[in-house]
């Protein structure tokens, strides 16, 4: 992490592959539950994810990561993830006991899953947009709606 401040109070911008199935599902998973509405979203792929992966000296070829981005400051893989379970409160504050496993091996599962996302979960052939609340939480504007695809569909 770049900078260690605590923003609870500032919206978050969470980064995803705008292609990813697991990414959509997860992307669906912190709307749902972002009562505080805490977080917004880009793409990895976008103009704004580019951006903000070149400002946090990330590289912007390599897609298969979730930043969370706030004020200056960036987490990553299960650092990210878990940073984002916490500020969803209720139960999910809970997860921060995850951080008990070393960022090593959180990060070797993470990555585990990052590689195989495609084939286990599948691929959209754009980003997907179900619904307006969604919509409004996408900074990037490029949600729109998607030919999802299942990776290996043979329709290529």
């Amino acid at each position: 992490m770049k900078n260690k401040k605590n923003h609870h109070g500032a919206p978050s911008i969470l980064l995803v592959d705008g292609q990813c199935l697991l990414c959509n599902g997860i992307t669906h998973f912190v709307v749902k539950r972002d009562k505080a509405n805490l977080f917004r979203f880009a793409t990895l792929q976008s103009p704004l994810g580019q951006q903000l992966l070149l400002e946090c000296k990330l590289p912007t070829e390599v897609l298969d990561t979730f930043v969370m981005v706030q004020q200056g400051s960036f987490l990553i893989k299960s650092d990210a993830a878990l940073h984002v379970l916490v500020r969803l409160g209720g139960w999910w504050r809970f997860a921060v006991v995850g951080k008990i496993v070393p960022r090593v091996l959180r990060n070797a599962a993470y990555d585990l899953i990052a590689r195989n996302r495609y084939r286990w979960f599948g691929r959209a052939t754009h980003c997907i947009l179900p619904t307006p609340d969604l919509i409004s939480r996408f900074m990037d504007g490029q949600m729109q709606p998607a030919d999802v695809k299942a990776e290996g569909d043979g329709d290529e």
